[in-house]
């Protein structure tokens, strides 16, 4: 599944390797391939599935039991102030990274996995990074007024707006139910489980906070 928002690419991209599930799936394969890739934490265990050689493994280090890796670690005490996921963030911008894939995004712990799309938000709207989640086999984008979205994506797939805030003026096209200048409240189900009939979607906003998630329909 390919973004194309139209904004410069400029700088490098960085996967990042977080501890949730990562599902086999040919839309990986369609990823633009990473400058850089770091791992945070258990996500090491992704390496394999995806085909990519780590270069920084970063975390505390208590749930990667039986990960084996051969990348240089950056060990960080359990007690702190930062998931191993920020963490692993923080290394990858260090590294001059301007676009950030999070691979394991989703299936895991709720709150690491509501604390990384809030995380996502945040690097968008305040630092313009360009940020994707990703399980495989469910995908997300933040959504906010600087950050408009055009995503190609597959026919059959499953869309969701999901308001992180009241959202003011959303637009949503190329999908079964579009949407133009919608007021939408917060955590409202109005705009969970659009269809897309397979081309280009595109989304907008004026104000507020969202998150654009898709489910494909993927092959057996």
């Amino acid at each position: 599944m390919r973004r194309l928002d139209g904004r410069a690419g400029q700088g490098g991209v960085a996967w990042v390797l977080v501890g949730g599930r990562l599902a086999a799936s040919p839309l990986l394969d369609a990823l633009p391939r990473p400058d850089v890739v770091v791992a945070a934490d258990g996500g090491a265990r992704h390496a394999a599935l995806v085909n990519v050689r780590v270069d920084v493994w970063v975390g505390d280090f208590d749930s990667s039991a039986g990960v084996q890796v051969d990348a240089p670690r950056e060990v960080h005490p359990a007690a702190k102030d930062e998931t191993d996921a920020e963490l692993a963030v923080r290394v990858a911008r260090e590294r001059g990274a301007a676009e950030l894939v999070l691979l394991g995004a989703f299936g895991g712990r709720f709150d690491h996995t509501l604390a990384l799309a809030l995380l996502a938000l945040r690097l968008t709207e305040r630092e313009g990074l360009r940020v994707t989640l990703t399980s495989g086999d469910e995908w997300g984008w933040p959504l906010t007024p600087a950050s408009p979205l055009s995503l190609g994506v597959p026919t059959g797939a499953t869309l969701s707006v999901l308001a992180v805030s009241d959202l003011l003026g959303l637009s949503l096209g190329g999908v079964r139910w579009p949407l133009t200048d919608a007021a939408i409240p917060l955590g409202s189900g109005w705009t969970v489980s659009n269809e897309a009939p397979g081309g280009p979607v595109t989304a907008s906003l004026r104000g507020g906070h969202a998150l654009l998630t898709v489910l494909p329909v993927l092959p057996d």
